[in-house]
């Protein structure tokens, strides 16, 4: 049995979103202060990261398709990877490899990630 994935909010610093705060970062940064809203667990200040949002090792590693995915740089790497893996051809390759690792994959019936 494959347990899907938990959904869970987007962490967001402190302020972020705030109008008259543009220079506040999206990126999460942990509260610190003693006057801190958010490090005081207000539920208007929006959710903390902790272990709780942490998924199941089951599927911690998997795709959003459900698959577990194999970064492919060559033609010899493709012939590596392990049945049932979905395949996931590496930025740098270009149009001419891309093709070849594409036909191959195909023929190996290996699904790609971005085709």
């Amino acid at each position: 049995m494959v347990v899907a994935k938990k959904k869970h909010p987007k962490f967001f610093r402190q302020n972020y979103g705030r109008t008259d705060m543009k220079r506040v970062a999206k990126g999460w940064k942990r509260p610190r202060g003693h006057d801190n809203k958010k490090r005081a667990k207000h539920s208007f200040a929006g959710a903390e990261p902790n272990i709780g949002w942490r998924n199941a090792s089951a599927v911690r590693d998997l795709h959003p398709s459900g698959f577990s995915e194999a970064l492919v740089r060559n033609l010899k790497e493709l012939d590596k990877v392990q049945p049932g893996k979905a395949v996931r051809i590496a930025a740098g390759v270009g149009r001419m490899k891309r093709n070849m690792i594409i036909a191959k994959a195909k023929e190996l019936n290996f699904k790609i990630l971005n085709e």
